[in-house]
């Protein structure tokens, strides 16, 4: 399986409120590491929450395939990825690469990512912090169920994208 270029599920980052400054980047301990590369690799399997999958994408430097687990949000009919822990290695390497992989088990979708304006996302924020709470709801220094409104004032520290599927290349 690819490396997961340090993403985690379960790191917890220092407590922030919401006029605090950005999340930082909190290097996971090595049994967070473990637990993640052992999740990853379930998902790339096929097992988990339907809603999970393995995130592929080349790294911005290397060249090399990395992957992470991730939460999809489905969101009015539309695919959304949201970074909880903030501009992570993931984040960078998609905002590079402009290409995307979702796997679950065999099935493997392709996707070209469109960042989502910070002024957009305080509705998608809501959403996934509502659908996901138990596992990110220690991301966020709002509570789940809180009001869109809320979510202002943090959405340019959670990147956000929309997933457009890409067209099979034609014969």
């Amino acid at each position: 399986m690819p490396s997961s270029e340090h993403e985690d599920l379960i790191a917890r980052p220092k407590a922030r409120s919401a006029a605090a400054s950005p999340p930082q980047f909190e290097q996971p301990t090595a049994g967070a590491a473990l637990f993640n590369r052992l999740f990853g690799f379930l998902v790339g399997l096929g097992f988990g929450p339907m809603n999970s999958y393995l995130l592929e994408v080349r790294g911005r430097k290397s060249g090399r395939l990395y992957s992470t687990p991730v939460h999809l949000l489905t969101f009015h009919g539309q695919d959304f990825l949201v970074a909880p822990r903030g501009r992570t290695q993931w984040v960078r390497n998609v905002e590079a690469s402009g290409e995307v992989s979702l796997k679950r088990g065999r099935s493997r979708r392709e996707f070209r990512p469109r960042a989502i304006p910070d002024a957009e996302r305080p509705e998608i924020l809501k959403a996934y912090l509502d659908g996901f709470k138990s596992t990110v709801q220690r991301y966020f220094p709002i509570p789940a169920g809180s009001p869109p409104t809320a979510f202002a004032s943090i959405a340019p520290y959670y990147p956000v994208f929309e997933l457009i599927t890409r067209e099979a290349p034609r014969a």
